[in-house]
């Protein structure tokens, strides 16, 4: 599969407070939902996408992430010695031999914006996606996935994409909030994003979820912006700048989303997703009939 967007950050350098104290030694995004952390859900959804170079974020206390993404040559040869050949299979299979995986460090806390703009040097002058582990997004049943679907649409339009979603109003001041007119088909032209709104200002309930197809004027935007909410350089008040040069869509994707940065987000999707598992989903729904709830 090929497709104008080769790269995707990755943004993987936050404390994972709301994880504690699960997080206090081990990165947020390698908590396993059933049998596979989050940040290789979003891997596999960059690149069944087409995208094949992983620019990751990181920071201190991330070296798992990196460990991860590696060849584990003694398990390998453990594994090979003893025959077990498909778990070998399942462990080369988390890095693929056309798939290059790209490290740089988020010196400090700043934001979203600063974490996007840490990759420049290694995304260089053009498009690319950024994906959130947090967000555990999944496609319709035999469909495509959410940055598949996003790529092909910005292969159409060429325009940046930011994925939205109906949310509740009374959540609106946990999202970047979206206004636009409609432009056909899932897409909308933004006229307005607001980043974390209080319901009674917020413009509409089209929120923003974690993910993203950006120009590379986005850089020049982010690197002028002061912090916003919460002191940080924001992703959304970057693009609301960028909207002054060119045209900015938001895509209603088709799919789920798992608020994975939620414990409550986090437990449905161990649920949801270990009901569809192919080796424990029938014999899980079983078990999960004898409870009383």
């Amino acid at each position: 599969m090929t497709t104008l967007i080769r790269k995707a950050v990755f943004p993987v350098a936050g404390l994972g407070t709301r994880f504690l104290p699960a997080t206090k030694a081990a990165p947020k995004e390698m908590l396993p939902v059933v049998d596979k952390p989050l940040i290789q859900y979003a891997v596999e959804e960059a690149y069944e996408a087409g995208i094949r170079d992983m620019v990751f974020v990181t920071g201190r206390s991330k070296r798992a992430i990196e460990d991860h993404f590696d060849t584990a040559y003694e398990l390998e040869s453990e594994l090979e010695a003893a025959g077990k050949q498909a778990l070998l299979h399942l462990v080369r299979s988390v890095i693929p031999e056309d798939m290059n995986c790209l490290f740089v460090r988020q010196p400090r806390s700043l934001g979203l914006g600063h974490a996007v703009l840490c990759a420049e040097p290694l995304v260089g002058n053009e498009p690319f996606a950024v994906l959130l582990a947090d967000d555990l997004m999944v496609g319709e049943p035999g469909g495509p996935g959410v940055m598949a679907q996003m790529a092909a649409a910005f292969e159409k339009q060429g325009r940046s994409l930011l994925a939205v979603q109906e949310v509740p109003q009374e959540e609106t001041r946990r999202y970047g909030i979206v206004k636009g007119e409609d432009a056909g088909g899932p897409l909308l032209r933004i006229e307005e994003i607001i980043e974390k709104p209080a319901p009674e200002v917020a413009p509409s309930r089209m929120g923003v979820a974690g993910r993203y197809v950006l120009t590379p004027r986005i850089f020049e935007e982010i690197r002028q912006q002061p912090r916003g909410v919460g002191g940080e350089i924001q992703l959304t008040d970057a693009i609301a700048r960028l909207m002054r040069h060119e045209a900015v869509y938001a895509y209603a994707y088709s799919g789920k989303r798992y608020d994975c940065g939620s414990k409550e987000g986090f437990l449905q999707a161990t649920v949801e997703l270990a009901l569809q598992h192919p080796q424990v989903g029938a014999h899980f729904r079983d078990w999960l009939k004898t409870l009383q709830v």
